[in-house]
């Protein structure tokens, strides 16, 4: 009995543990590989899950596609593995918790601290999306630390997995709101997913530097409207440079002159603006 009960912990050669992680499509869980010890996490997807969100092929390609991917701040995967009814994607593990953990235990950060983690953040986007690869649901779930307390952007590429359009035509995420979502894509209108996850980011760097949220409301269509329209305010211990470059990323309209230069070349400015106005 006990050695059936080992067999059914294990998956290839990795030796299944506690759950960590749960969300709409997958269960995360502790594992360790047999042969060197090395700790990883494992997702673990519903095959008829995803057949049933027709996800399959757009799980594929970006599978394939984040095998390729190797930056110090994205979460590596590693291997993928399947069974008759599950399949596995073996992941980086790491241990350092969430980034917001911390402004939920010791408040927002100094502007320093929060240039640090928001340049790691735009490193890892620019290197994904240079390959086409792109998130589209960047999220405080998604900010993990690793010992050395460096950021590692989780689920790159997974997005599939964490987002969906509801019957109503809403858009849905794992974590239930659409606060760090960009307008166009609240809107269903088509969108750039650079544009999009540059957003989020923009929503991230507000969160870190004020301690809250920029958008922010209980009614859900007053939410999207707020974000439709940019409708924020800057607290007052925000520096001017701080403000004028979150302004900047979190602008409504994606056809001004600023989103419309290529992925790497808003990057570019974005670290420009941060250098020599923060």
């Amino acid at each position: 009995m006990m050695n059936q009960a080992k067999i059914k912990r294990r998956v290839g050669k990795y030796e299944i543990g506690r759950t960590i992680g749960e969300g709409t499509f997958a269960k995360v869980k502790f594992a360790r590989n047999s042969e060197t010890g090395e700790p990883v996490a494992i997702k673990i997807l519903d095959k008829d899950k995803v057949l049933k969100h027709k996800m399959a092929e757009q799980l594929k390609r970006e599978i394939a596609t984040m095998k390729l991917i190797r930056h110090p701040h994205v979460v590596q995967l590693y291997e993928v593995l399947a069974s008759k009814t599950k399949i596995f994607i073996v992941l980086e593990f790491v241990t350092g918790g969430e980034l917001f953990d911390k402004i939920v235990n010791h408040g927002r950060m100094h502007e320093k601290e929060a240039r640090k983690y928001f340049q790691q953040l735009i490193n890892a986007v620019d290197y994904c999306h240079s390959r086409g690869v792109y998130h589209r649901d960047l999220k405080p779930e998604n900010l993990l630390l690793d010992a050395s307390g460096n950021l590692k952007v989780s689920d790159f590429g997974l997005s599939a997995l964490s987002q969906q359009v509801r019957d109503d035509g809403l858009l849905h995420t794992t974590c239930g709101t659409p606060n760090y979502v960009a307008p166009e894509v609240l809107n269903d209108h088509g969108y750039d997913g650079t544009t999009a996850d540059l957003w989020s980011c923009g929503v991230i760097l507000f969160v870190l530097l004020a301690g809250y949220l920029p958008f922010d409301d209980s009614n859900l269509m007053n939410l999207y409207k707020k974000i439709s329209a940019a409708e924020f305010s800057c607290p007052p211990w925000m520096s001017f440079g701080a403000m004028k470059l979150i302004t900047r990323i979190l602008d409504p309209n994606p056809m001004t002159k600023f989103w419309r230069m290529s992925g790497s070349r808003k990057i570019i400015n974005i670290l420009f603006l941060m250098r020599k106005k923060m």
